[in-house]
């Protein structure tokens, strides 16, 4: 059976980075109909962040990404905090220990930084020099008689090369000198990622380790360690960076893209899914538009691409907004109204409004924005009135408004069908296109150039006596307008 699992640190909010990786792994087992685990890796106390775990939950739930396995869903291979896990550590370390694979490091912390310094200073990319390695038996018990701290390093090959073939990258093959004897063990009592997760990913049975890519390099360490304990290595799916149309990574410290934020912004959780499934995979044909369901069905391990991924707001707000427009009316009534300020709430049919900007929108924090003209009408310039292509000036808009006021005064059955074909009448009587009657009509009534809808549907939401209203407001302030300036008396 396929196993897979999302392992992240509770350092803080979801990153899209991390939520790639857990969706990726999400799809990749549930596509061949195996398991998806959730672990805890928070061995770095130092950098644990209180509520972060609760974050992750929530964050897993909001996405639709369902785990079998976790912390807080039974499995038999838990406990899944490694927190909780640190007497599985030591035991194997023990083991390690014993079969001569790692050795302790006494070297302080003082000595270390000043090799990096002179690592820096000459150029080079820094390795542990391996003062330790080479210790006896009775200087290790004099310096652990001692209590003397000590940190527990693999003990790289001196020669010889180890590779491994990534399902996106291919075979991948790094020399054993370039390897580093890096820490498994802190004095802290607690194991590094380098050692924890390959103890967690085989015990836990997981079949395939999906990451990102900035891990490819160090897996061949991870490699050998399986070696050492003669276990059966998994296969490795590392994922390509995500960047910014600048190249430049996106990155957790710089506040880039939490998919806290995003929703915040007026994001569908689906659509951040489904953008995000397309940031270094692609079905293989020109569909952009994905449910999860749809997701699971399509994902192919052989359709990651190796090239970095490019992160737009622009494509964010396409696919957004194609989710928005799929939702039923009731469902995005019901999301939408969160966003309505409370005196549209009370004056006004919502549904109505509702079902008039689904088709308009691409984030739902564009909403209080686009319906404000409902509670109140902006401060807008009469030049509004003026448009060319439909040789539309100051005194037509007005001259027009005078005399659609009487046809709306006389109409009965208030609804914008009822209205739509009295003015387009109106206009057929007049010898005009629709549009000379209607655009005065819809500047009146909002205010705006744009609106959600046209004249007439803004007129059955804001009935009759708010209607007439507006176009009286309109034609006082056009009168004053034109009064005063000479612009518009061309006519």
């Amino acid at each position: 059976m396929v196993r897979t699992r999302f392992a992240p640190s509770p350092t803080g909010f979801m990153h899209i980075g991390n939520l790639r990786t857990a969706l990726y792994a999400y799809l990749i087992a549930k596509h061949d109909k195996g398991k998806f685990i959730l672990r805890i890796e928070d061995t770095d106390q130092k950098r644990f962040v209180k509520g972060a775990i609760d974050l992750i939950y929530d964050s897993l739930k909001i996405s639709k990404i369902e785990y079998d396995e976790g912390p807080d869903k039974h499995g038999d291979f838990g406990p899944y905090i490694q927190s909780e896990r640190n007497e599985i550590y030591k035991k194997h370390i023990g083991y390690l220990i014993e079969k001569g694979f790692v050795y302790r490091c006494f070297c302080k912390k003082e000595e270390l930084e000043r090799q990096r310094e002179e690592s820096k200073r000459s150029g080079e990319h820094y390795k542990y020099n391996r003062k330790c390695r080479s210790l006896s038996m009775e200087e290790i018990s004099r310096r652990l008689n001692s209590s003397e701290q000590f940190v527990v390093r693999q003990k790289i090959p001196d020669t010889g090369e180890t590779s491994f073939n990534d399902c996106v990258f291919g075979i991948v093959s790094i020399k054993n000198e370039l390897l580093d004897d890096v820490v498994l063990f802190k004095s802290d009592g607690y194991p590094t990622y380098n050692f924890a997760h390959v103890v967690d990913d085989h015990l836990m049975n997981i079949t395939h380790v999906v990451r990102g890519v900035e891990y490819l390099s160090s897996t061949p360490q991870y490699i050998l360690l399986y070696k050492n304990f003669g276990w059966k290595i998994p296969k490795y799916v590392h994922l390509p960076h995500i960047t910014k149309e600048s190249g430049k990574k996106l990155s957790k410290r710089e506040g880039d893209a939490s998919f806290q934020e995003l929703l915040k912004k007026g994001y569908l959780p689906e659509a951040i899914i489904n953008y995000i499934a397309l940031l270094g995979w692609n079905p293989g044909d020109e569909r952009e538009f994905f449910t999860i369901e749809e997701l699971i069905k399509e994902f192919r391990i052989e359709r990651i691409n190796k090239s970095n991924a490019i992160f737009t707001i622009e494509k964010l707000n396409w696919i957004n907004g194609e989710h928005i427009r799929k939702l039923s009316p009731g469902n995005f009534h019901t999301i939408a109204q969160q966003y309505f300020p409370k005196t549209v709430l009370e004056s006004y049919n919502t549904e109505k409004i509702s079902r008039l900007i689904q088709p308009r929108i691409e984030r739902l924090t564009d909403i209080p924005k686009i319906i404000s003209f409902f509670s109140k009408m902006p401060d807008y310039s009469p030049e509004l009135y003026v448009h060319k292509k439909m040789k539309s000036t100051l005194n037509s808009g007005k001259k027009m408004l005078e005399k659609i006021y009487p046809v709306l005064q006389n109409v009965e059955e208030w609804n914008n069908n009822s209205l739509y074909q009295e003015l387009v009448q109106f206009a057929k009587e007049s010898d005009v296109k629709n549009s000379t009657v209607l655009w005065p009509l819809r500047i009146a009534l909002s205010g705006l150039q744009s609106t959600p809808g046209g004249a007439t549907e803004i007129a059955e939401i804001l009935g009759k006596e708010e209607t007439l209203r507006r176009i009286e407001d309109a034609l006082n302030i056009l009168k004053e307008y034109i009064s005063t300036t000479q612009e518009g008396l061309d006519d």
